[in-house]
């Protein structure tokens, strides 16, 4: 490599990594109003820069993986014990009710590809119900368009988040003590969930890329997250292994580049065929949520348990405003972090059998192939 082209390479990279702090400093402003600040800031910011024309280039694709790769290791940390064995004693009707969150996804979908004519791939990705920041990040290797596989996600997370508060105020009957279970990922000062940082940081280096390694060996769909995600979880439910998910600071880098990275593919073109959806969106998100809000008070009453609990357990928003919203409201953190958890696992772990489920139905009905590459 010449100097030259070193001299470009190095001033590329320190571009980027300003941009990337911008952007992470953007989303800590918009926190007191945004639900998913950290994601939905850098991908508002990455679609101004895209459709204004400033920036051209996508995240680096070195980059985009090892940030999916440390992704897979946060999902798969979600899936701890503690939040199992809460839920353990539920888990035939939780299992029940995830089924049909799947089904109500999968009907979300045929409606948005059907009336909205998108592509199957993304109307999937679009519509299922968990792991939205996952979700987002493999649209790409699932041939689905990101760009509207992460505004119907983040369309979804936003109207729980904004709801969620409301509704358990109303439906809360009784309180419970809040669970330490929830860590405090808004601290600045830990970027992994151990006691020993640098421990854990090896720990996490070393499972993300042997996650990654295994992924690619037995050939699974979107190896740098799903490789990762699965022995992460393997090493958490066993307990070999722990302390080395991110949180913290780093947690959000990884959220701020997943965002960005999704906002930089928007063009003008792109935003308009959005817009356009936003009614059609709009509707099968309330439908969905007031289909699990039904599961809620089915599961309630099956359970015995507070029907604000189970409403929070199922409840088709991101995890982490959902379980924000428990400890505000005093529900049982335990147990809805244990449902949300393996609700989470069980679609990111599906996302692509649903795809090649879906694009098959889209054959048979002769609905949109994939065409989710081609420009909107």
């Amino acid at each position: 490599m010449s100097p030259l082209s070193a001299s470009a390479g190095y001033r590329r990279w320190v571009c980027w990594l300003g941009l990337i702090l911008a952007a992470f400093a953007a989303g800590e402003i918009a926190e007191p109003v945004l639900p998913a600040p950290h994601l939905l800031t850098p991908l508002l910011a990455g679609l101004a820069l895209a459709v204004l024309g400033l920036i051209a280039h996508q995240v680096p694709g070195g980059l985009n993986r090892a940030c999916q790769a440390a992704l897979g290791v946060l999902m798969g940390s979600y899936l701890n014990p503690a939040g199992l064995h809460q839920a353990a004693a539920a888990m035939l009707p939780l299992s029940v009710v995830t089924a049909a969150t799947i089904l109500l996804s999968l009907g979300a979908a045929a409606v948005m590809a059907r009336m909205g004519h998108v592509d199957w791939p993304s109307a999937t990705l679009g519509m299922v119900a968990g792991g939205s920041a996952a979700v987002v990040s493999i649209a790409g290797d699932l041939n689905a368009d990101g760009r509207l596989v992460a505004f119907l996600q983040y369309l979804r997370v936003a109207m729980v988040a904004a709801t969620a508060p409301l509704l358990v105020s109303w439906l809360l009957a009784s309180h419970s003590a809040a669970s330490p279970l929830l860590d405090t990922d808004g601290e600045l000062g830990p970027v992994v969930t151990g006691a020993h940082q640098s421990v854990g940081l090896i720990l996490l280096a070393s499972v993300a890329l042997a996650g990654t390694l295994i992924g690619r060996a037995v050939r699974l769909p979107s190896p740098a997250l799903l490789g990762p995600m699965l022995l992460t979880a393997a090493l958490t439910l066993s307990g070999t292994v722990e302390g080395f998910a991110p949180t913290g600071f780093l947690r959000t880098v990884l959220f701020t580049v997943i965002g960005l990275d999704i906002g930089l593919r928007f063009t003008r073109p792109a935003l308009a065929r959005v817009g356009r959806l936003l009614p059609l969106a709009v509707a099968c998100t309330i439908t969905v949520s007031a289909a699990c809000a039904i599961l809620a008070w089915l599961l309630a009453t099956m359970e015995h348990i507070p029907l604000a609990d189970a409403y929070l357990a199922t409840t088709p928003g991101g995890i982490n405003a959902v379980l924000a919203t428990a400890v505000a409201t005093h529900a049982d953190v335990s147990l809805i972090s244990g449902v949300q958890s393996f609700r989470l696992f069980t679609m990111v772990l599906l996302a692509p059998l649903l795809i090649r489920l879906s694009r098959g139905e889209g054959q048979r009905r002769g609905g949109p192939g994939d065409a989710s590459q081609a420009e909107p």
